[in-house]
């Protein structure tokens, strides 16, 4: 009996971990680009763009739907563990896979097509919690540079 109530007590210790640490990644919620503040150097910026980032396993989920310049909407999803290991991206042409690792502000991460970096990026939270500063240098799937600084605020 002894031992049954001690693997209980462990899960429940190792749930609540689980959502302390979910709870405490800035990241997590909903943010919205601001545009004003955001600068783009290949191609026309986006229409309006929002992320959300949802707490999942020892990851997170991340959506982000994108208005593009031709009003056409694109959404890009992955779900991503902080252990640097790939993970499968949908909704863009200009990446398959991500690898991401926590930074002591955010994180850093590649962006893969076909295993090949084509992208590296970071995002990073302010102190206050309320922006995201998102950067991205590469190509993009029509092989231009890319040289992105997205802002975003937390809605």
């Amino acid at each position: 009996m002894r031992v049954r109530s001690l693997i209980v007590a462990l899960v429940a210790l190792a749930a609540a971990a689980s959502i302390v640490g979910a709870q405490t990644d800035p990241s997590v919620g909903t943010w919205k680009l601001n545009l004003a503040k955001s600068k783009y150097t290949t191609g026309s910026a986006p229409k309006s763009a929002n992320v959300v980032i949802a707490p999942s396993g020892k990851g997170y989920k991340l959506t982000a739907t994108v208005v593009l310049a031709d009003g056409k909407t694109q959404t890009i999803e992955y779900t991503s563990m902080y252990d640097g290991t790939s993970a499968m991206v949908t909704g863009t042409p200009d990446y398959d896979s991500v690898v991401i690792k926590r930074t002591a502000d955010g994180t850093s991460g590649e962006r893969k097509k076909a295993d090949k970096v084509v992208q590296t990026f970071t995002r990073t939270i302010s102190a206050d919690g309320k922006t995201m500063t998102a950067t991205a240098k590469g190509t993009n799937a029509a092989g231009q540079k890319v040289d992105n600084v997205q802002v975003f605020d937390k809605q």
